[in-house]
């Protein structure tokens, strides 16, 4: 599986932004499959244009996170969050800023209203996940 470094130097490398999308397709395809029961209105991601289903549970003080998407490019940015946030404890979840890696990636600037709208109701949904399992 790739890291969020290799994504740093993948982008870093790749100037192309049609090439950065066939990239974040590519995370996509890495994600691992979340079962169809998985997959209902309550764990559907509100605010995105997509479909986006995202579970969120907490395992020796750790969330784990999976999750999935019926569009491509989105659920390559469906495996960058879950990259930045799975294995991670509801308190680092909290305490981390995902702008810094967004701007770096140069994502805030390029993806459309939309997908902006729909990555950040993701991130959304994981700190709510994340402050639930704190609790």
């Amino acid at each position: 599986m790739t890291t969020l470094e290799e994504v740093r130097d993948t982008f870093e490398l790749i100037d192309d932004w049609t090439e950065r999308y066939r990239f974040l397709i590519e995370l996509g395809s890495e994600l691992p499959p979340m079962p169809d029961a998985l997959k209902t209105e309550e764990t559907k991601v509100k605010g995105c244009l997509s479909q986006v289903w995202l579970v969120g549970t907490l395992e020796d003080g750790s969330l784990r996170l999976i999750a999935d998407s019926d569009a491509h490019i989105v659920r390559g940015l469906v495996a960058l969050v879950r990259m930045m946030f799975d294995g991670q404890t509801p308190e680092t979840i909290l305490e981390t800023d995902p702008q810094p890696l967004l701007e770096e990636l140069g994502l805030d600037k390029h993806l459309s209203p939309g997908r902006s709208n729909g990555l950040h109701s993701m991130l959304k949904r994981i700190r709510a996940i994340a402050e639930q399992a704190k609790s």
